[in-house]
């Protein structure tokens, strides 16, 4: 791994584990690699892989879950972390019940030096999820404007709950114990970036966090910290997702822009963006 120039994508130097370093880590994860999947909407899945999402950030781009959790954990044992990855499940509306669907890869670090006995939840692959790191001890924690609660899960015993603070964009997720490989998310991958249905093919989002909110670009509507507005030209879109994502124009051909602005234009006119993703 290029762990230099990943440090350097987060603007960050080499530090040996800690809890702050691991703060800064994360948070600077969440704020400058963004939470997206353009590719999907071009029929073109990426690699489950963590080297290749590794390169794809390097390269300036973003990922899904499975990407970006996995290049961060890669990134995070490089560093000297004691980094699991986990079997997860998102609860996207209090519709879905809560299960270990596979449509989440979660991490926990243990082994910090301040407490070497206590575990810790990280998250770079959420859009809008918690800005840093969480000790798994049942309890609310505030950050921000956000309160949260982690608690044991009831779906997977011995594993643990994060529920969302009521404004978040989904209801929380469960984290089973034990360890999981990469190969134990390929099926539900497939379904997730192939299936007419899945809500990462139909609804084409970008998402990136701060310690303040979540800026969020559904289709063609831009939702900055609260702040709405569509966007009604390619130049306009290519601005805002350079601009607040850091997603360049320049990483896509102009055929691939053109197919995105017409799949963008259609889900838009179709209310998409007003739709929940139910993966």
């Amino acid at each position: 791994m290029d762990v230099p120039g990943y440090l350097a994508r987060l603007g960050l130097e080499h530090e040996p584990p800690s809890l702050a370093a691991l703060q800064r880590l994360q948070a600077a994860h969440v704020e400058r690699v963004p939470y997206e999947m353009l590719d999907l909407q071009f029929g073109q899945p990426p690699s489950l892989d963590p080297s290749a999402s590794t390169a794809r950030i390097l390269q300036g781009r973003g990922g899904g879950c499975y990407h970006l959790n996995g290049a961060f954990s890669a990134l995070l044992r490089e560093l000297g972390y004691q980094v699991t990855r986990h079997l997860g499940g998102v609860q996207h509306s209090t519709e879905d019940p809560p299960k270990i669907s596979r449509n989440h890869l979660a991490l926990t670090i243990t082994g910090l030096p301040e407490d070497p006995e206590a575990a810790w939840l990280v998250d770079a692959g959420l859009g809008d999820g918690f800005h840093l790191p969480l000790r798994l001890r049942e309890g609310s924690y505030d950050q921000g404007r956000y309160t949260y609660r982690i608690r044991p899960s009831e779906v997977a015993p011995g594993g643990w709950r994060f529920d969302h603070d009521p404004a978040g964009a989904f209801v929380g997720f469960d984290v089973a114990p034990g360890v999981a490989k990469m190969a134990d998310f390929a099926e539900k991958w497939v379904w997730l970036s192939t299936a007419p249905e899945s809500g990462f093919v139909r609804l084409c989002m970008l998402m990136r966090r701060d310690a303040t909110g979540v800026d969020t670009l559904k289709a063609l509507t831009l939702n900055s910290h609260g702040a709405e507005e569509v966007l009604e030209s390619p130049e306009a879109w290519w601005t805002a997702a350079g601009d607040v994502f850091g997603i360049q124009r320049t990483l896509f051909t102009g055929d691939e822009r053109d197919r995105l602005w017409q799949r963008l234009v259609e889900q838009h006119e179709g209310h998409a963006g007003d739709e929940v993703i139910n993966a």
